[in-house]
């Protein structure tokens, strides 16, 4: 959320008298300081213009930059600490992980012990110890790491939540982490707040997931009282080739549950692909029961039943280990 810089009062530049003075190529893409603009030709009267913002105090920024998270911490960057390090939502967004920033727009910035809380508009502070996190550089930004950023949130985020993030740190495609790591990070928070919710979270985090809406997925399974699910296993034919690889698979039972995105009703051979894998998946004797954005609330519990159903007709019963 950019804050716009003070308009001038009546200036030549508002009257039309003279031209306004352009900002110079190498400040028109990035944040600068006040002290940058006057190096730059740009006097204290024309950082006051209406074509550049203020995120933070002594921070200017063209208007016509769209203010995303990256951007609003480069600009906060101009007037960080050399002890600070952006953390928790805002580390864990920009480590790519599946959590939105702040609703307000503030950034979380951390400074590190015996260094005063950052105090600033726009920034919610925090404090924190060396022994406790591992700070990193990712694209220029000081931050702290992915893993860090999961156990901090601890704090303020719920169970589901949580496991979603974890899930996602140890995904099937370029994971962040391993079990061991995440293990490793939750003991080194001790006492702190929030270490009986993370430990009961990293529990049910699982390796090898491909996305949130499946981590949910698996955890409504087990909380409606099914057995978990194996995670992206591969199918394969009575002749051991690989037809399929399940998202959610109960091998015993050879009942498959998947979850399909978007991508899977509007690509045109993704869905080509869909109908030809689960013709050779009903060939081989595998009930697939599909989930997708529309099975929410009362329908939702009704495919949940259908797994249940599906799972009793090839022999589970509920109770059995």
């Amino acid at each position: 959320m950019w804050v716009s810089a003070p308009a001038c009062r009546a200036t030549r530049e508002h009257a039309g008298v003279t031209a306004r003075i352009p900002v110079p190529p190498w400040l028109d893409s990035t944040p600068f300081s006040l002290a940058d603009g006057r190096a730059a030709g740009l006097g204290d009267e024309r950082m006051r213009g209406r074509d550049l913002v203020r995120p933070f105090r002594g921070v200017r920024v063209v208007a016509s930059a769209t203010p995303d998270l990256e951007l609003r911490c480069r600009a906060y960057c101009v007037r960080m600490r050399s002890c600070e390090v952006f953390s928790h939502r805002t580390a864990g967004a920009l480590h790519g992980l599946p959590i939105r920033p702040r609703d307000d727009g503030r950034l979380d910035v951390a400074a590190f012990e015996p260094h005063g809380v950052p105090r600033a508009s726009g920034v919610r502070g925090h404090r924190v110890r060396h022994c406790d996190i591992r700070a990193e550089l990712v694209r220029g930004l000081q931050m702290v790491s992915a893993v860090d950023a999961w156990c901090q949130l601890a704090a303020e985020l719920g169970h589901r939540d949580l496991v979603v993030l974890g899930d996602a740190l140890v995904r099937r495609s370029s994971p962040i982490a391993t079990m061991d790591v995440l293990a490793a990070a939750v003991g080194r928070r001790g006492a702190r707040r929030g270490f009986r919710r993370l430990v009961h979270a990293l529990r049910a985090v699982r390796a090898r997931t491909d996305s949130p809406a499946e981590t949910l997925l698996r955890l409504d399974l087990v909380e409606y009282g099914l057995p978990e699910p194996e995670i992206n296993v591969d199918i394969l034919d009575r002749h051991g080739r690989r037809i399929a690889i399940g998202d959610l698979v109960y091998r015993d039972y050879r009942v498959i549950v998947e979850y399909d995105g978007e991508h899977h009703r509007t690509d045109r051979r993704q869905y080509a692909r869909d109908v030809d894998r689960l013709d050779d998946l009903a060939r081989e004797g595998w009930r697939v029961i599909r989930f997708n954005a529309e099975h929410v609330g009362v329908r939702r519990r009704e495919r949940l039943m259908r797994v249940h159903e599906a799972l009793v007709a090839a022999g589970w019963r509920p109770g059995a280990a």
